[in-house]
């Protein structure tokens, strides 16, 4: 069956360069954007019920825009004025450079990721003597967590933000060719709003080894997987699904 229509459940990229608008342009597709999730703040008094105190870490590690943003709500909270010093593990360019609307760029420790944890843990091994903190949601990959503790760094997790599921009652009868997933977050809230769900002809797009599982636990049909060596993103490996399925 052709694609015509594709729903990513993420919210709308904010730049115009966006390649989900040059796909969209290039292969005649309508694709719109939609958060399946979304996170709601963590007030100060429970994070101090967590036992976190700020001043005991000399570095932090950033694993998206949010835990930026959370981190330094968080600290402005509980009146800390965060350091010169603190050193930034970023795991991507993308959330270091995010970090310039907290910082001074130049005048900070900054060190940064290529894309994944995994890959952001060379770096981290290299500063051991380092007190880490880790500001994440309630849910918090396990594979992070066993990085951490295999490596024997000194951290701590603060739940600065909680990752809450949608209201998605407004699309109970709208249908879309193609749904694109990037965290099993995204899936439960799938089945949350819609526990009867039945996938049929709906293709299903997934990105990451951990959204696979959940969808396929869900009794989900994963038509589309990404990153591969061949689609490291996900604009890839729809554009060349599409490309193969449009020309029958």
């Amino acid at each position: 069956m052709k694609v015509k229509t594709i729903l990513v459940s993420q919210p709308a990229p904010k730049t115009e360069n966006s390649p989900y608008f040059d796909l969209s342009e290039k292969q005649k597709v309508k694709i719109d954007f939609r958060s399946f999730i979304h996170v709601e703040a963590v007030p100060a008094r429970q994070v101090r019920a967590q036992k976190i105190d700020l001043g005991k870490f000399s570095a932090i590690i950033l694993t998206s825009r949010n835990a930026v943003d959370h981190f330094f709500r968080i600290a402005e909270e509980m009146r800390f004025k965060v350091p010169d010093s603190l050193k930034y593990f970023c795991q991507s360019e993308a959330v270091a450079y995010y970090l310039q609307k907290y910082v001074v760029y130049r005048k900070r420790k900054i060190y940064v990721g290529e894309r994944t944890f995994p890959q952001l843990m060379k770096t981290i091994k290299k500063h051991k003597e380092e007190k880490y903190l880790l500001p994440c949601s309630d849910k918090l990959k396990q594979s992070a967590a066993d990085s951490l503790n295999e490596v024997g760094v000194n951290w701590q997790r603060a739940v600065f933000f909680n990752t809450v599921v949608s209201d998605l009652s407004d699309l109970e009868n709208v249908f879309y060719d193609i749904l694109v997933f990037f965290s099993p977050s995204g899936i439960k809230s799938l089945f949350k709003n819609f526990p009867d769900y039945k996938q049929n002809s709906t293709r299903i797009a997934v990105f990451g080894n951990t959204t696979v599982k959940a969808a396929e636990e869900a009794g989900l049909r994963c038509d589309i997987m990404a990153p591969t060596p061949e689609m490291p993103s996900m604009t890839m490996a729809l554009e060349k699904y599409i490309k193969e399925n449009n020309k029958k």
